[in-house]
């Protein structure tokens, strides 16, 4: 038998009123939440009865979702609330949710944006990013199978997103008839692993999405539960609003100037309230002053609190820029550049230690370098397990240094300062999502010594200008041989240089570093730190090096000067570079004697804009410094 849409009852003042309707419902409280659990306990279909029951449906949606259930649904011909959110092809085909689907509905009592999220593992990102926001979480499980792996897994994501609300849903009660002894079992179960994970504000409610028993109305058929239903529930649980109570935070997006007599900096208010005349201090430069103005579009605020969208204008003549933040001076945030923190990855690629990434916190974006991982965690077991890198999905405790400080609270106290993304520096992807946890003691104890004699000062006593010519290539192309000949040519014109060669590396500062991925990245993290150092002492230094991946060279650049970094491609052939095999490493490799070997089962990934691409088929060793000289001579690196 089709189900059928509740009869329509408008609140009598949208008839009467529709200006003192629409301000009562500006006027409700406002709940983000979202439906998690594992693969087919029926998160979809219980987020379409609510929007059903709540009469949140348009006629022709109504049409449309009969005429779809009666295609593509799993009920029979009747209504199949699944389909209101299962909005892919490949959701109706497989009767899944795999991206993330949100809906907006509303009661008499409060506005409700709900976030449906995937059940498999596979999809675990995209579970995260639904989570990030809500306040509250209804974790499904399927009263035939009781507490799954999959829930464990969504519950830990939750505990470790904030989220402290939690109603678990114990669905399908209609296909174990309702029984009592099913759902007390099911209750304990979760309770007692809940209690590992620090959650204990738990409420569990029995119930079929499909029937619809205790989501808006009471179900007869469960006269031994005595707690709410579900809309019940959602309608008056206390999220209570603890951002109004801590102390003043806004994040600056944009610095305000219509014209010249006017400047403001606009923002979100995260946490706290701002008044005019408060005063304030601007982080990380630590300038002081007050509030002047607080500007809306609708005119000028006494206050604002957090969530509003304002502008504010100061008394005086402060440097503020996108990416600082505005903060009470009565409580400042700490501000560092090393931290601890959980990452959840999000990329097919793997995250390596000593790979650097783009790392979005507020408003800002730094170089974030991951440091040692200190462990990745199995969610189904909680047990901690040893990992030098997270591949997709995985979750994992790292330590993060940054290039500059950044100002931040602890991701528990407060989610715009403590929550980030990471992006790839190459594909401007974002790979990962994670939270600041605390600062690194020794980014509190180590400071920067002032040094009289600098890098200007080096250079001009060697009469050069600094620079490192970075040789990369596959092994055998020839780069130590004319990274040696571009040392002697240099060497005759009375310039100071040095060598880095990568065998040479690799029996003395990089000895401890195999071959794998991971340590293939931390062979260049360290190359190229030596080399900038040695750039601040004014020298010319040669590198040579396979350094097969580009996110690795970038990194090198960045840490130069803009154009003291020449990358110089030495472009062979792999069958060229084979055919030469000078150390016989292909053959070692090929026999399977060597493991990830560039070429042959590990990338090499061609530079992309070198300065320099030498092509060893037509050019010789030689020719090929002498290019290389004659670049720096035209680049005026060999003034003086």
């Amino acid at each position: 038998m089709a189900t059928t849409a509740p009869a329509s009852a408008p609140e009598a003042l949208i008839a009467t009123d529709i200006e003192a309707y629409l301000d009562a419902h500006a006027a409700k409280s406002f709940l983000r939440f979202i439906t998690c659990g594992s693969v087919d306990d029926g998160k979809s279909s219980l987020i379409g009865r609510l929007l059903y029951e709540s009469q949140m449906l348009f006629e022709d949606q109504l049409a449309t979702l009969e005429a779809d259930s009666k295609k593509v649904g799993t009920r029979g011909g009747e209504i199949d609330f699944a389909l209101l959110l299962d909005g892919l092809q490949a959701e109706r085909e497989q009767g899944i949710t795999i991206d993330v689907a949100y809906r907006f509905f509303s009661t008499e009592r409060r506005k409700f944006i709900v976030a449906d999220t995937p059940g498999h593992e596979q999809y675990t990102r995209n579970m995260v990013t639904g989570a990030s926001t809500a306040d509250l979480a209804v974790i499904l499980i399927d009263a035939r199978k009781g507490v799954l792996v999959q829930t464990r897994r969504h519950s830990y994501l939750v505990s470790l997103l904030g989220i402290r609300h939690i109603v678990v849903a114990v669905n399908k009660m209609d296909l174990v008839e309702y029984s009592r002894e099913t759902f007390e079992r099911i209750e304990a179960e979760y309770r007692a692993f809940a209690r590992n994970i620090g959650l204990d504000d738990i409420v569990c409610i029995p119930l079929s999405a499909v029937v619809g028993d205790n989501v808006v109305e009471r179900s007869e058929h469960t006269p031994w539960y005595t707690g709410p239903t579900l809309m019940e529930h959602l309608d008056t649980v206390e999220v209570t609003d603890e951002a109004q109570a801590k102390p003043f935070r806004m994040p600056v997006q944009w610095v305000n100037r219509p014209n010249l007599d006017f400047r403001g900096f606009s923002g979100t208010v995260s946490e706290g309230v701002v008044r005019t005349g408060d005063r304030v201090r601007i982080l990380p430069s630590g300038r002081e002053s007050r509030v002047a103005r607080i500007v809306t579009y609708n005119g000028d605020l006494e206050a604002a609190v957090a969530e509003q969208s304002v502008t504010l204008t100061l008394t005086d003549e402060v440097d503020v820029s996108r990416g600082d933040i505005i903060v009470t001076a009565a409580a400042l945030p700490e501000v560092a550049d090393q931290f601890e923190a959980t990452v959840v990855w999000m990329s097919e690629e793997p995250m390596l230690r000593g790979r650097n990434y783009l790392m979005k916190i507020g408003t800002r974006t730094v170089t974030a370098t991951i440091a040692p991982i200190k462990h990745k965690v199995n969610v189904n077991t909680m047990e901690h397990l040893a990992a030098n890198r997270l591949d997709l999905n995985e979750i994992g405790m790292c330590e993060l240094e940054l290039d500059r400080p950044i100002v931040f609270e602890p991701y528990e106290t407060n989610r715009d300062l403590g929550g980030f993304v990471l992006i790839d520096r190459m594909t401007n992807n974002t790979v990962g999502a994670g939270l600041l946890r605390f600062a690194l003691r020794r980014s509190q104890n180590v400071h920067w010594q002032a040094l009289d004699i600098n890098k200007q000062a080096q250079a001009a006593l060697k009469g050069q200008r600094p620079a490192v010519i970075w040789l990369t290539g596959l092994s055998g192309s020839g780069k130590s041989t004319i990274a040696n000949l571009l040392q002697k040519r240099l060497h005759s014109l009375g310039r100071h240089t040095y060598l880095l060669d990568g065998d040479n590396i690799r029996h003395g500062l990089n000895k401890d570093l195999g071959f794998t991925a991971e340590a293939r990245v931390e062979n260049i993290r360290r190359i190229a730190e030596v080399a900038k150092l040695m750039v601040d002492a004014g020298l010319v230094v040669i590198t040579a090096f396979i350094s097969p991946y580009r996110s690795e060279r970038r990194m090198a650049r960045d840490l130069l000067e803009a154009g003291e970094f020449i990358e110089v491609f030495v472009d062979t052939p792999l069958a060229v570079a084979e055919a030469r095999d000078p150390k016989g490493l292909y053959a070692k490799a090929r026999a399977g004697e060597i493991a990830n070997f560039t070429g042959i089962d590990a990338p090499y990934e061609t530079p992309e804009a070198a300065e320099l691409v030498i092509d060893t088929t037509v050019v010789s060793a030689e020719e090929a410094a002498e290019a290389i000289l004659v670049h720096l001579r035209d680049g005026g690196f060999l003034a003086g």
